[in-house]
């Protein structure tokens, strides 16, 4: 025997698969190995039996699907639970006990071992149960009643998590979709209510009728008859009531049986017709209630033309017909037990059943049967881990439990098992000693020294990282982590380095136990540290990195919508605590420490911003509009803002947002200023051909413009202008008046050097290129309506630029003033690729050109010569591009209705400047100017045929008008510019002189 054994064992292992090509060979294992081998398996010797499970093994590996029953009979009668029975009973060695349960795990190590006994014993009610039976004798043997820990207990603790580590492994790194799928159902009916599975099959619902045909599928009616496999379809289940359930079965069947065993059939049709016939006999000839039988005339009359039109073949028929009336197709289950002993007649009767038995179901590595497996097992696995996680001493058994703590939390959460999850979490943190009040006067170097604590720790945490939104009742214990009653140090979570030594305050609950550890703050002084408390608070922070606690909100993504909302809400209520009593320094590093929190939270769920951003921006905004000094929190409200904008620029809510920034006090302002203007550039940097709202940008320009007045944000600022309006890169309709007043408020800014200034005019007056760019691409682009529509809005952004250049001109700096009226001037001449509206010019001369002289003026009448220098030279320009722009556009101009009342108003001004005074003089160089301008005007003028005596009778205003005004200015420049004019009137009055002479 002790050289059979392994002899057998070595031809098994490297047969294998093969041997199932050996008919005869197959047998003599199928009877005679495994009958002898059951009879060994309840030997004492701890050697047979270590070989004899041995063999058993390597057949289950090799040639399970041919073994059934075979191996039910095994595990029931010669399982490792009756094994250990009999071994106690007859007092037999602990040695031996060893080899049961070191087999029993070798099983388990398996990785489809429990999903190959659930499937084909405990989910067969003709099988015994073997799959519940051998996990709960692998959670009694793993406790340790009333003695230390063994051998036994620790292999059958691995035997536990290696089921557990199976399941998880199957589970993957995705979870189970909530979608039902049709599996293979062949096996699983026997011993069910066949009259619900038959109503079940004939249902024609959504997801009855793929299960259905998925059932059928797995039928061979290969080389069948028709009643055979007729015969074998119905065993499965009863036929319903309902002819239109029967119908579906047997189409269902039809179909199969056809793509199967075709042979003379010539259609799913006829074998589905002939299946009704073969019914109606099959109940004819068994019913005892029907006297007058069907005959075999009768029978083949009744399926006539039946194959695609013509007769099916008198012989098959007739075979049909016979067969029916000697073999009732039967559908009463066979009820099956267990073995109670096997004896030789009960083996003989389990090899009969071995051939009519459903085939045995081979496990995939889908997760399909996870859940029923793991409710019949999680309670006793969970409990028995616990009991050994606390008997346990060695640091390596301690992993081997936290290993199946994890496992436990991946099936728990893949199957929505919340409460399972939560009493996972609970009964650990009880180990992490966080939970109970300080008992030791220095609790970081009790945990430090506690390996046990720390490795819950890590696991509790780990598994809040990972399964987070599946934990229910633990969620504002762990939230008391993060903000409970030690001050939280954010960054001492990722910190390397070794905060000093000192006397955490005392605090009850995890989260407060927890924090202590965060915070390792000073309230006293202490003496130098020994080398152990050194070690042991390294060791803590060891631990502390390992819980990776900013990723449970990090990764807060993969939150449900309802998890992730009250997550944030417990956020805001956690900070907003110090607010309602007396504040301390710890609240202030709460509240912080919570809105960065909240702040992470934001950023990692951009998908669902409408979902948070209410709470958060109500949040930020109570923070900003209460503090009135620069403090963290206020600097982590703003900055923290100002990242979820850059990062989640996704709807003009979010843009609007920032104007919170523009209600800071003006203290808090300006301590920020410098930092605020780098986040909003980089925000348009990164964003701005996303901002498409006008919206949007007038929360941007806002912004800008309120930072143009801060010395230290200023260049930042204003390099963040040029990124927009550069060669006109980010310039749209949208924003188009919204940068140029931002620009102006650059130009006019105090505090730029007066070279960014004219920076900033040059970026206003190269605007218009953009005007006229867009005028063309309407022009092609647009139907006539919109064509007009957006001319309108051009002009008017157009008459807002030189608006805006209008007010610049009148700056202190000189510089900054003659350089705005040049660009003034070149927009006001450079306007002809853009269509502006006629009335505009009226608007433009009102309201920029007329109002810019006259403002010159006014300044330089009212103000000194210290506050605003050489206004001579700024008003002879102004003068001259007066005069300029004028005489380029006349010939639009003179188009004009109101063009008259417009060159007087041009008269008018040309007078005011030849009388004005500088430094209390008049201005020589106007003086001359005024003139010289005046005559070049009118020549153009009479040039253009606009100005000229259209009567000399009078009644011509404009031309009586012109030289009334002209008199005052210079008398001289009508007999310049129309000497022939002077002539004629010469003529004329000589000739009234002679006239006269001769009436006298």
């Amino acid at each position: 025997m002790y050289l059979s054994l392994p002899l057998i064992n070595s031809a098994i292992e490297l047969g294998g698969p093969s041997i199932c090509c050996h008919p005869r060979l197959l047998n003599l294992i199928q009877d005679e190995l495994l009958r002898n081998l059951m009879q060994f398996g309840l030997s004492m010797n701890p050697l047979i039996l270590s070989m004899v499970c041995s063999i058993i093994l390597n057949l289950y590996h090799h040639l399970r699907t041919e073994l059934k029953l075979q191996l039910e009979a095994f595990f029931f009668l010669c399982n490792f639970e009756t094994s250990t029975k009999q071994i106690s009973r007859y007092g037999a060695s602990y040695q031996q006990q060893e080899v049961a349960m070191e087999a029993l795990v070798d099983f388990c190590r398996q990785k489809t071992f429990m999903v190959d006994m659930y499937a084909n014993f405990d989910c067969d009610i003709t099988c015994s149960i073997v799959f519940e039976d051998l996990a709960n004798l692998l959670s009694i043997s793993a406790f340790p009643v009333n003695c230390p820990l063994s051998s036994t207990h620790i292999l059958a603790l691995d035997g536990l998590i290696a089921v557990i580590q199976g399941m998880a492994e199957r589970i993957g790194n995705g979870s189970l979709s909530s979608e039902h799928s049709p599996v293979n159902l062949e096996g699983f009916t026997a011993g069910l209510d066949k009259n619900l599975v038959g109503d079940f099959l004939g249902n024609h619902d959504e997801f009855c009728v793929p299960v259905l045909h998925e059932f059928s599928g797995t039928f061979d009616f290969h080389d069948m008859n028709l009643d055979t496999a007729l015969c074998l379809f119905l065993e499965t289940f009863r036929l319903p009531g309902e002819s239109q359930k029967i119908q579906s079965v047997l189409e269902a069947f039809s179909q199969r049986y056809y793509a199967e065993s075709p042979h003379i059939l010539a259609n799913k049709d006829a074998a589905l017709v002939l299946s009704y016939s073969i019914i109606m006999h099959n109940t004819d000839q068994h019913n005892v209630q029907v006297k007058k039988k069907m005959t075999e005339e009768d029978f083949i009359r009744n399926n006539r033309r039946i194959n695609g039109g013509n007769d099916l073949p008198r012989e098959f028929l007739s075979e049909l017909y016979h067969s029916i009336c000697k073999n009732e197709i039967c559908t009463t289950p066979q009820q099956g037990v267990g073995f109670p002993e096997m004896t030789p007649s009960c083996w003989i009767d389990l090899m009969h059943k071995s051939k009519k038995t459903a085939p045995f179901i081979v496990s995939d590595y889908k997760a399909y049967l996870n859940h029923d497996m793991f409710a019949i097992m999680s309670g006793p696995t969970m409990a028995a881990i616990f009991v050994v996680f606390d008997h346990a001493e060695d640091e390596e058994l301690y992993q081997t439990c936290m290993d199946g703590f994890l496992a436990v939390a991946k099936i728990s959460a893949c199957h929505h098992l919340e409460d399972v999850l939560d009493d996972l979490v609970l009964s650990l943190c009880k180990f992490t000693t966080l939970l109970n009040p300080s008992s030791v006067e220095e609790p970081v170097l009790a945990f430090g020294d506690d390996v046990k604590a720390r490795m819950a720790t890590v696991t509790v945490f780990t598994i809040a990282n990972r399964y987070g939104d599946y934990i229910r009742t633990a969620d504002e214990s762990q939230l008391s982590v993060e903000t409970g009653h030690g001050k939280p140090i954010a960054n001492s979570l990722s910190s390397a380095q070794m905060p000093p030594i000192g006397t955490p305050r005392r605090s009850s609950g995890l989260m407060g136990r927890f924090s202590q550890l965060l915070s390792l703050d000073t309230e006293e002084p202490r003496s130098q540290p020994t080398e152990q408390q050194l070690a042991a608070h390294q060791r803590t922070l060891q631990t502390i990195q390992k819980c990776h606690i900013n990723s449970i909100f990090t990764e807060s993504k993969f939150l449900q919508a309802e998890s992730l909302l009250q997550l944030a809400r417990a956020l805001i209520w956690a900070a907003d605590r110090p607010q309602k009593g007396n504040g301390t320094p710890d609240d202030e590093d709460t509240a912080v420490f919570c809105l960065e929190l909240l702040t992470a939270i934001t950023l990692n769920n951009r998908d669902r911003i409408v979902l948070l951003w209410h709470g958060v921006y109500e949040h930020i905004s109570n923070i900003v509009q209460s503090t009135v000094m620069p403090c963290v929190l206020v600097d982590k409200a703003v900055f923290g803002l100002l990242k979820i904008c850059q990062r989640l620029l996704l709807a003009d809510e979010l843009l609007r947002s920032l104007q919170i920034v523009l209600k800071l006090d003006a203290r808090v302002a300006d301590a920020y200023s410098e930092q605020i203007t780098l986040e909003v550039s980089h925000l348009l940097k990164a964003n701005a051909a996303h901002i498409r709202s006008q919206l949007g940008w007038r929360t941007i320009t806002s912004l800008l413009s309120n930072i143009a007045r801060h010395l230290e944000a200023y260049e930042t600022g204003f390099e963040a202008l040029l990124f927009i309006m550069s060669n006109g890169t980010h310039l749209m309709p949208a924003n188009y008046v919204l940068c140029v007043d931002a620009a102006r408020q650059f130009a006019e800014s105090p505090v730029g050097q007066a070279e960014r200034s004219v920076q900033a005019i040059d970026l206003m007056a190269g605007c218009v290129n953009c005007l006229a760019q867009w005028t063309t691409e309407a022009k092609e682009a647009m139907e006539q309506e919109q064509v007009s529509r957006l001319y309108q809005d051009i002009g008017e952004m157009w008459l807002r630029l030189v608006q805006g250049l209008r007010k610049v001109c009148l700056d202190q700096r000189e510089e900054v003033r003659n350089h705005a009226l040049l660009s003034l001037q070149r927009c006001l001449t450079g306007a002809n690729g853009i269509h502006l509206l006629h009335g505009l010019w009226s608007q433009c001369f009102d309201l920029v050109i007329f109002t810019v002289l006259d403002d010159l003026l006014e300044i330089e009448h009212s103000h000194s010569q210290k506050d605003y220098r050489n206004m001579g030279g700024t008003l002879i320009l102004a003068m001259k591009l007066f005069s300029k722009v004028f005489v380029q556009l006349l010939q639009d101009l003179s188009q004009l209705t109101a063009f008259c009342k417009l060159w007087l108003g041009v008269l008018s001004r040309m007078e005011k400047y030849m009388k004005v005074k500088v430094r209390g003089k008049r201005s020589e160089n106007l003086q001359e100017l005024v003139p010289e301008l005046l005559k070049n005007i009118l020549l153009v003028m009479k040039t253009k045929v606009i100005l000229v005596q259209r009567s000399a009778l009078g009644g011509d205003s404009l031309w009586e008008l012109t030289w009334l005004h002209v008199n005052n200015i210079a008398p001289s420049l009508q007999g310049e510019v129309f000497p022939e004019q002077d002539s004629d009137h010469l003529q004329h009055k000589q000739g009234e002189s002679l006239a006269g002479s001769f009436d006298a």
